[in-house]
């Protein structure tokens, strides 16, 4: 297959070639009335505002400003205190978690036990790593208003883990009226107790989101670490400034109309680098994997004979030349819990990672029955980290004899209509790409894509009792040689069946002007507490 150079993939995703400096009249007025106020360009867009309806990191970015957990994951995999501690029965099948004091939702109600429980309740529907847990759980209950017991059937390993994990669908906590939101129907508001409001008057989908300092949040007294410690705001306001083209932005931030860039384009980095005003560093150092995921539920992908064949096609290598370009900032990676983790084997991968084998995709794709049906890809053309993936994978599965429709369109819609289950004909899908940051893929039960029960899976749907029952055994596992050797056979049975498409691994630097200081690092970055801005 022909490699697509980062250059042209640009071009064939309809990116501008340079354009004139943002203009920094079009910012803000907050800053002329005095208030210290960081703008950002983050990796995307914001529009779906409920964290526990998506799993993609936009939502949960904006999650993590407005609402607050109960315990959370700090840098050393520890899982400390946030809005509460907790006890352990010594039968390890009841979990004591009692509120601290001072909680205070933004409306100013107090935060109660009873307002958390639903809220476990809610975000137990909904993740993957949550759903595996609550079929351990006998009951979650508030025997008083600072009080949360969480009873189990009998003793589970990761219950803290699960709780505190720090992405993608993070057990945030908000009122009861809200948690209560019936199921698949998103919350009406945006009040939670976390270190920020979220100020829906200046909310423009597709420009701005805005936050403003909560004045009557109480920080914790510990230092920050990832997820866990002090939440302490050091400014007035943070803008979340949308800008598709990558150009645009890093002119921006060069200018200092911007302050902070997220994912600024690999091949600008040392031009951003020289920049004696700015920053640039990789906040999340275990890096990223990306991936692609069929559809179970239509043709042709609900034949498992034709997903081998698509499997046959790609080459990772092909993906990440794309995708990043500088090998220094990528990894070939056939390990579906990540390379250079407990975890980690090559087990089943194949041809993925040593180039593809397009001739055996075009054998496979002809005994496989597949009859011509179009494969319809979703394609983001906003977001710089998923723009070369569908590009890529497209042609390797059209010289393998696919019919690819390759669909362009913003990554919110991406994100929206991967919910859809219907045809294609009805707004269906067969095919998306995304990424995962490493510590939410490092395990079969963290791990959304290996959730396999179905409709009520995550997007795409597979249907596997097997590697569900394997999934059981690994979470009883009573050591890491025996969960070692489970996750092996996990890996094989998902690259089997092709449960979804690993195309490797990277890093991805962010670049700040050095007006910012206190920029945290962790898996689920940027956060915006501890950050403080000079004039």
């Amino acid at each position: 297959m022909s490699q697509i150079s980062r250059r042209k993939l640009l071009k064939l995703a309809g990116v501008a070639p340079l354009v004139a400096t943002f203009s920094a009249a079009w910012l803000s007025r907050a800053k002329a009335a005095g208030k210290k106020t960081i703008t950002a360009v983050m990796h995307s867009d914001l529009r779906t505002i409920d964290p526990g309806f998506t799993t993609a990191y936009i939502t949960r970015d904006h999650g993590y400003m407005v609402y607050d957990t109960l315990v959370a994951t700090d840098a050393n995999f520890k899982v400390q205190p946030q809005m509460a501690d907790w006890k352990v029965s010594d039968d390890k099948l009841t979990y004591t978690f009692t509120l601290r004091d001072g909680l205070t939702w933004h409306d100013g109600a107090p935060v109660t036990a009873e307002d958390c429980a639903a809220s476990l309740k809610r975000w137990g529907r909904n993740d993957v790593m949550a759903q595996k847990l609550m079929e351990f759980v006998a009951g979650i209950e508030a025997p008083d208003a600072k009080t949360i017991v969480l009873k189990l059937k009998e003793p589970y390993g990761l219950v803290l883990e699960t709780i505190g994990k720090p992405s993608s669908l993070v057990a945030f906590m908000m009122p009861r009226r809200l948690a209560e939101t019936p199921p698949g129907k998103q919350i009406a508001e945006q009040i939670g107790s976390g270190p920020f409001k979220f100020v829906a008057s200046e909310f423009q989908p597709g420009v701005k989101a805005v936050y403003e300092k909560f004045t009557d949040y109480v920080p914790r007294k510990e230092l920050p670490s990832w997820a866990a410690g002090g939440k302490v705001v050091k400014v007035d306001r943070v803008e979340w400034i949308t800008m598709p083209d990558a150009q645009t932005a890093v002119n921006a931030l060069q200018a200092g109309d911007i302050d902070f860039l997220e994912v600024p384009p690999y091949e600008l980095l040392s031009s951003l680098e020289a920049d004696a005003d700015l920053k640039v560093e990789t906040l999340n150092k275990f890096g990223g994997q990306t991936y692609g995921r069929m559809n179970f539920l239509l043709p042709p992908f609900d034949n498992v004979k034709v997903r081998r064949a698509a499997l046959l096609a790609i080459n990772q290598k092909d993906v990440l030349d794309a995708l990043v370009g500088n090998p220094k900032y990528y990894e070939v990676c056939g390990a579906m819990f990540v390379c250079n983790t407990p975890l980690a084997t090559e087990a089943g991968a194949g041809d993925l990672t040593k180039g593809g084998n397009i001739e055996a995709a075009k054998k496979a794709l002809a005994e496989s029955g597949y009859d011509g049906t179009p494969i319809v890809v979703m394609a983001a053309s906003d977001v710089l980290m998923l723009k070369a993936q569908p590009i890529v994978v497209a042609q390797a599965l059209r010289q393998a004899g696919f019919k690819v429709d390759l669909q362009t369109m913003d990554w919110q819609t991406v994100v929206s209509r991967r919910a859809n289950q219907k045809p294609v004909g009805e707004g269906g899908w067969n095919m998306f790409f995304t990424f995962s940051t490493a510590p939410d893929v490092m395990n079969p039960i963290a791990s959304s894509m290996m959730g396999a029960k179905g409709k009520t899976s995550w997007f795409g749907w597979p249907e596997d009792a097997k590697l569900e029952a394997l999934r059981d055994r690994f979470v009883r596992a009573a050591s890491l040689d025996e969960q070692k050797t489970i996750a092996e056979e996990i890996q094989r049975e998902a690259y089997d069946q092709v449960i979804y498409l690993p195309l490797g691994q990277f890093l991805t630097p962010s670049a700040w002007r050095k007006s910012l200081t206190g920029v945290l690092e962790g898996p689920a970055t940027p956060v915006w507490w501890n950050v403080d801005k000079s004039e």
